[in-house]
């Protein structure tokens, strides 16, 4: 696995090396000790999948409140989307600032985000799996979001939004949020 360092501390683009012959591929995408070797959290508390029927489909912009926190590793199992971290951490140099990158179902590449950081993504195919491990069980309560087309954050989103959640639609600003004010998404 390759990691490659982003501009948000603790971001991370992870490339993944597979290894081919006649029958196709095999590949590691998570190694606790390569992670661990990279300053990464751990991240065998639970494993999640996301379908999503449509293009333009948006998830998002999710985060555990900043005193929780939560890291995940994202990766395409079917399809195509852009996933995007956003720094979400009181005190941080780039606090507000967003990272994307396009994943597919090559299964080349992943995305860790730390704790602290909001992600989402927008599907850019039809049919599109994206798939999770958390560092962290789900725990109800502290999930918060912060709205996808805030325009502090600017995010570049490749292709329009089609279809979003009314609680995603309805997420807070981003000037609108501090560790007292956050919401529930």
């Amino acid at each position: 696995m390759i990691f490659t360092r982003t501009k948000i501390a603790g971001v991370v683009v992870i490339d993944i090396e597979p290894v081919a012959d006649a029958r196709g591929h095999f590949a590691r995408w998570y190694c606790r000790q390569e992670f661990a070797a990279h300053g990464l959290d751990e991240l065998g508390a639970q494993g999640a999948v996301s379908r999503n029927v449509k293009r333009g489909t948006l998830r998002g912009l999710h985060f555990i409140a900043e005193d929780v926190g939560e890291a995940k590793l994202v990766r395409c199992a079917k399809g195509a989307c852009f996933d995007v971290a956003v720094d979400m951490r009181h005190g941080s140099p780039t606090y507000g600032a967003w990272h994307g990158v396009t994943l597919d179902d090559d299964g080349h590449r992943a995305l860790y985000i730390p704790r602290g950081c909001a992600h989402g993504f927008l599907t850019l195919s039809d049919a599109t799996d994206v798939i999770y491990q958390f560092s962290d069980p789900h725990r109800p309560g502290v999930e918060r979001g912060v709205r996808w087309d805030d325009p502090d954050l600017a995010i570049d989103w490749p292709i329009g939004v089609d279809i979003i959640s009314d609680r995603d639609r309805n997420l807070p600003s981003f000037r609108s949020l501090s560790p007292e004010t956050a919401v529930d998404r």
